[in-house]
């Protein structure tokens, strides 16, 4: 099936405007599918098998343990008299330095660098800091099976996760930081279900063809020869991370016409995206306050 064909089903109110973008000229990214119902038999057939993205309805994952273990309180902030007896614990952390305007003229130069760090060093910055924090930490694609086991049994994979495909999960990561935090455009080999644990998110979505057209105008601007399978440091810092923001989340001055159809979803805590293989996706958080993610990412076939 081709991605219009399958967009005309799911989104028929927008159809002119899929086919026609200049008719929504400020509307390039259009609402992710949500599921109303999450039994695997809708899961497989409107958003898995065909490699669409898809919202799941809240209560498909409301009993995940981390979701009232790791964070509490109305502003659902760290639970850090639960998670400190694992502080000594060494996690991946990403140190984002925000320097004074540098000779080429832009607001902020960012200095970034990844490094791996007792638990706790992450803890104790995340009770004192907010927006306006100079040095940002972020616990970014953590692997949950090098954490401890009880903090593993807080991150159960979801039986909707198991059955969906071969059975089995490639690999599964956690996020943890503070708002603002950011993900800059990539996207991963394998198709993941990701899971909102704390704050809001906002998740932007490009098909593969739409992000490779991107990647690739991008590399002509920089002259870049990364890989757009294997995504480094390049695009955390400088020219790309400045482009990629501006091409992907600009603001109105900045907005340009796209022949690509986009899609975007908000996910509160409890809600989850399912997101295909291959699709480029970035993510920003909305709001202040803590911010927490586990994403599974799930082998497709049997084969």
């Amino acid at each position: 099936m081709s991605l219009l064909k399958a967009l005309r089903g799911i989104f028929p109110i927008h159809r002119r405007a899929i086919i026609r973008p200049q008719y929504h000229r400020f509307t390039t990214w259009f609402p992710v599918q949500r599921l109303q119902e999450s039994a695997l038999e809708v899961f497989q057939k409107t958003a898995f098998d065909c490699s669409l993205p898809a919202q799941l309805s809240r209560n498909t994952f409301e009993n995940f343990p981390a979701l009232t273990k790791w964070f509490h309180g109305p502003g659902r902030s760290f639970h850090t008299s639960y998670l400190r007896q694992f502080g000594d614990v060494l996690i991946p952390i990403e140190l984002t330095s925000l320097l004074p305007s540098d000779v080429s003229g832009s607001d902020t130069t960012t200095n970034f660098e990844r490094a791996e760090a007792p638990f706790n060093i992450f803890l104790s910055w995340a009770e004192q800091a907010d927006a306006s924090s100079p040095q940002r930490l972020y616990v970014a694609q953590a692997p949950v099976a090098r954490l401890p086991t009880l903090l593993q049994d807080d991150l159960p994979t979801p039986d909707l996760v198991v059955k969906a495909g071969k059975g089995d999960v490639y690999d599964t990561n956690i996020w943890l930081g503070v708002a603002p935090t950011y993900t800059p455009l990539h996207r991963d080999p394998n198709p993941n279900m990701y899971l909102q644990l704390a704050g809001q998110k906002k998740i932007r979505l490009l098909d593969p063809d739409a992000g490779l057209s991107v990647f690739s105008a991008l590399q002509a601007l920089t002259k870049s020869t990364a890989s757009s399978k294997f995504r480094g440091d390049e695009m955390m810092k400088g020219m790309e991370r400045r482009l990629l923001e501006k091409k992907i989340w600009p603001d109105e001055a900045s907005r340009d016409m796209t022949e690509a159809v986009g899609f975007e979803a908000i996910l509160g805590p409890g809600e989850s995206l399912f997101i295909p293989q291959g699709w480029w996706h970035s993510v920003k958080s909305i709001g202040e306050g803590c911010t927490g993610s586990v994403c599974d990412n799930i082998c497709k076939t049997n084969a």
